[in-house]
């Protein structure tokens, strides 16, 4: 009886030669490897879609702020204020100190204090929400304030010069609001304005950014303003770089998985093949 041969017994055709790649790159194996370097890819090129969004909206906002400021007309509709949003604007009337309210804890430079809401009321009777801007914790009574300067908490009528902004967007981590023990954690401008009686429109009062300026208000509790300029982050080129690299890298590692050298019992068993 002749034996039979080495390559009828054992069928090395599957060990010998790979499977065609895309046959690997659908296999449960190398499936989720595969995906990887697609995703980030693909997050990349979102990016840098973002990117072109957020550089032609900051320098829509940017156009905003070098023009004059725009006197607040009489009557403001609240749904309009997205398409005025970081104008400059002025408006003329009294601050109401006993509808004052405190948002915070926010932090200035390390210290903590509270953002100062005050509803300004206009000529016509009107309201409209004024963040005068940040005062230190140990300022948060008003006769502290008061007893420091009588410009902290200023009367007869005012002109303040800000910026017109949206209402600001809670998220998921900030606490609820609770304006019956006059605790504020988020300026709700809809709601703060329900509780002064004011139309829901948010001015940011501003002053020119002086670190001298800024020490003696913060001593004096007099609120220390925003400066006029555009504060969105715009972190997408490195978030680009990011993806990219990502998307590169975990390539290389794919193909190099792929086209590593055949494993030792492939090789035994093409040898036994060819004797």
């Amino acid at each position: 009886m002749v034996p039979a041969s080495s390559s009828s017994v054992f069928d090395t055709s599957a060990l010998s030669t790979p499977p065609p790649l895309p046959a690997m790159l659908l296999s449960p194996t190398y499936t989720p490897a595969a995906l990887i370097p697609i995703t980030a890819f693909a997050l990349g090129t979102w990016q840098v879609q973002r990117l072109s969004w957020k550089t032609d909206l900051i320098a829509r906002f940017e156009d905003r702020l070098v023009r004059p400021p725009l006197p607040l007309p009489p009557r403001i509709d609240p749904d309009a204020v997205h398409e005025f949003d970081y104008r400059r604007v002025t408006a003329r009337g009294k601050f109401r100190h006993d509808q004052e309210m405190l948002v915070g804890p926010r932090l200035h430079d390390g210290n903590n204090g509270y953002l100062v809401v005050t509803p300004l009321e206009r000529e016509d009777g009107s309201k409209i929400l004024v963040n005068r801007g940040w005062i230190a914790k140990d300022m948060r009574d008003k006769s502290a304030r008061r007893s420091k300067d009588p410009k902290a908490l200023p009367e007869g009528e005012v002109t303040v010069e800000g910026l017109l902004r949206e209402p600001w967007k809670k998220n998921m981590f900030t606490p609820e609001n609770r304006p019956d023990k006059g605790e504020f954690y988020f300026p709700d401008v809809e709601e703060m304005a329900r509780l002064a009686g004011a139309v829901p429109v948010w001015v940011e009062e501003t002053m020119k950014p002086d670190l001298v300026e800024a020490y003696d208000r913060e001593a004096r509790g007099v609120p220390i303003g925003r400066p006029a300029e555009v504060n969105l982050r715009n972190n997408h080129t490195q978030y680009i770089f990011t993806w990219y690299a990502l998307s590169l890298a975990t390539s290389v590692m794919l193909w190099m998985v792929i086209k590593k050298p055949v494993s030792g019992i492939a090789r035994r068993a093409r040898r036994s093949q060819e004797w």
